[in-house]
């Protein structure tokens, strides 16, 4: 099972990935070297060399993390070796991306930069890097609403579509693979690091906002009318804030570190005021609520890393012990039980608001113990633990 798609380890079945086979062993080759399962190690890295064929983006950075983590080749070098086959349709069309039968979406075209030039450094070709580069340069000069990056454009006309601006779901990897690209780059990337500044300079003139309870948000943009929310998936900001904070200009570096740290703290505030200490997947701020879920549809948790991301680094830029003190919601996952429910476990532990009946990976809010909409989302690892 473990090599087939996405591993339900609570039911001990796989999930079908619309035709990916290994997504969870190809997640987990990083993983499982620096927990030190040395021979699942091998037993994974020869299925990846001998059996793994689709070429799926998505796939790259754990292979190449894997690769550069055990001191590996075989997954890089197996990579550049693949690269050049069957990788172009991607980026047929005029614009640099090629349709899937509707809108292309803003993170999607982003999540190629890091992966396409590591290609370009593992084989010596540029062409990788040049098909990002295109892609880079026709999203810097399109016209934007208030230097705002909408989620959604065109393929066939090139333009934005629906002219909704989110940094969590659907426009988060764009901004993150900026300034990963400049630092990846040795710091020679400079087109890459004007446009991740000038996006965040957007983002807190028309996106950020203080609530009268004093905490510091990105709210989404839709057509120049905010919706005051957040998505577990933006979260990652705090994090991405304080990691581009050296190379902002002098005079903004101290603003920079300390917004990232607002940020931060308003997403564990989205854990400290629920129920179960557990972070939703989307939260709100209105006159009745602040940080927390106002939508059944959105008071769940799946295990999603931003939070932990973000206190990483802001531990690694301030040396601050709350962010190993205080680490998300580790300190409940720990509590709850990993393991099967046994006979007489079923109860809900009133304690931890830990439910011994739901999924491993699938750890709801209590108030969304009846919701079953999704129920194949909380069967499946999610990423905190890759």
């Amino acid at each position: 099972l473990f090599f087939l798609s996405y591993l339900r380890d609570f039911t001990s079945s796989f999930l079908p990935a619309g035709g990916l086979n290994g997504a969870t062993i190809i997640d987990s080759l990083d993983t499982l070297y620096l927990m030190e399962l040395k021979e699942e190690f091998q037993e994974a890295k020869a299925w990846v060399e001998n059996c793994f064929h689709l070429n799926v983006v998505s796939t790259h950075a754990s292979q190449r993390s894997a690769g550069h983590t055990a001191g590996d080749p075989t997954p890089r070098c197996r990579l550049a070796r693949r690269g050049d086959r069957g990788w172009f349709c991607v980026f047929r069309g005029n614009w640099g991306w090629a349709s899937t039968g509707g809108s292309s979406i803003l993170a999607e075209c982003g999540s190629l930069h890091l992966e396409f030039l590591h290609l370009t450094e593992l084989s010596g070709n540029q062409i990788f890097a040049e098909k990002v580069r295109k892609i880079r340069r026709v999203l810097r000069e399109m016209k934007k609403p208030y230097g705002l990056y909408p989620n959604f454009l065109s393929p066939v006309t090139g333009n934005w579509e629906q002219h909704h601006v989110s940094i969590g779901g659907l426009g988060d990897s764009f901004y993150e693979y900026l300034i990963k690209s400049w630092l990846m780059s040795a710091k020679t990337d400079t087109e890459a690091k004007v446009m991740y500044y000038e996006a965040l300079e957007a983002i807190e003139m028309y996106l950020l906002n203080v609530s009268p309870g004093g905490l510091t948000y990105i709210a989404e943009w839709r057509g120049g009318i905010l919706d005051h929310k957040m998505g577990h998936l933006a979260c990652f900001s705090g994090g991405m804030i304080a990691l581009g904070a050296e190379d902002a200009k002098e005079e903004k570096r101290a603003h920079y570190q300390e917004l990232a740290a607002q940020i931060t703290r308003t997403c564990h505030e989205s854990y400290a005021r629920s129920d179960t200490k557990l972070g939703p997947e989307a939260f709100w701020f209105n006159s009745n609520k602040e940080a927390e879920a106002t939508h059944e549809g959105e008071s769940y948790y799946i295990l999603r890393p931003e939070v932990v991301e973000s206190y990483m680094y802001l531990w690694r830029l301030t040396h601050d012990p709350i962010y190993r003190e205080n680490p998300g919601g580790l300190g409940e996952i720990s509590r709850c039980s990993l393991a099967r429910p046994t006979a007489g476990t079923e109860k809900q532990n009133k304690e931890t608001h830990c439910t011994n009946t739901v999924e491993r990976s699938g750890y709801k809010d209590k108030q969304e113990a009846k919701i079953t909409r999704h129920p194949t989302l909380q069967n499946e690892y999610c990423y905190i633990f890759l």
